[in-house]
């Protein structure tokens, strides 16, 4: 046995060790107390891992069709729900004539799902309609789609070469129309560029004031101006700028003077403030008379 003060020497010298750790130990554990390397560590390595068996997976071409062949059937079952099942299409605002026209331009076979109808494209399939202003699609609950059109108005007739058709007030083209007689509360624009120039029309016959109950119609000349037709062959010629503004001069002149109950054929209102009288030939002479003008007559 070894002498008691020998091992009293050897268990001194144990506790007397350092026990700091080494210097690599040291730098080791800084760089671990590091906050990116433990991001790195405790998140990136095993997102990098789980990235990579994904990418792994879907190498084979067998996975990837297995996985999109189970997202298609999922995504059909549920857009086969009958809750998305849209079963009958309800049409308002519209006419019964134009009702039938809209639920053919509609182009839908009904029952379908929700998800397979294409709202923008009947949309505008509905709005390429002639008599249709605007049209609204939604898919309401209970199955049902609604479709809520605007119809245009008719507001004037117009007559061209190729016979009469129904305009709005924008000059929008709204129907055929067969006869005038059809539609004898509209008034009457004729000539070329009356369609586009409808609203200023739609003005004039506003402002004719007690002059309407004559008027038989306007026309259009050169796609400039306009010329109202009244009854008794009479014309009145406005200018190609101010018309409204011109014919409302006229009034107030008539109403002074009362020519518009004259022998007049066209008072000619192209220049501005000085209107031109075209009397008619009878008129026209029995003026001269007065005037102690003689007339010779010709058959020229």
């Amino acid at each position: 046995m070894q002498p008691l003060s020998a091992r009293r020497e050897r268990g001194q010298s144990r506790t007397l060790r350092d026990p700091a750790p080494s210097r690599w130990a040291y730098r080791l554990q800084r760089v671990m107390l590091t906050p990116h390397l433990r991001m790195l560590i405790r998140t990136g390595l095993p997102t990098f891992a789980v990235l990579g068996a994904v990418a792994l997976f879907f190498a084979h071409e067998p996975n990837r069709a297995a996985v999109v062949q189970t997202a298609t059937d999922l995504r059909d079952q549920f857009e086969e729900r009958p809750e998305f099942r849209v079963s009958l299409a309800r049409i308002e605002g519209a006419s019964e004539d134009l009702a039938e026209a809209v639920r053919m331009r509609l182009g839908i076979d009904l029952p379908q799902s929700s998800f397979d109808i294409d709202l923008d494209g009947a949309r505008e399939r509905i709005e390429a309609l002639d008599a249709v202003k605007q049209a609204e699609l939604r898919v309401r609950s209970g199955g049902v789609l609604q479709v809520v059109i605007t119809e245009r108005v008719p507001v004037a007739v117009w007559r061209t070469e190729d016979g009469l058709t129904l305009l709005d007030d924008t000059g929008h083209r709204v129907a055929g129309l067969v006869a005038r007689t059809d539609r004898p509360d509209l008034p009457l624009i004729a000539g070329t560029g009356a369609d586009s120039a409808a609203p200023e029309a739609l003005d004039l016959i506003a402002a004719a004031g007690p002059l309407e109950p004559r008027v038989r119609g306007l026309v259009r000349m050169g796609e400039r101006r306009w010329d109202i037709v009244l009854d008794r062959d009479q014309r009145i010629m406005l200018p190609e700028k101010n018309s409204v503004r011109a014919l409302e001069r006229l009034l107030a002149l008539d109403h002074v003077q009362d020519i518009m109950n004259r022998d007049l054929t066209a008072i000619d209102l192209r220049i501005d403030h000085r209107p031109v009288l075209r009397l008619t030939p009878y008129a026209l002479g029995q003026m001269r008379q007065a005037q102690g003008i003689d007339t010779v007559e010709n058959e020229l």
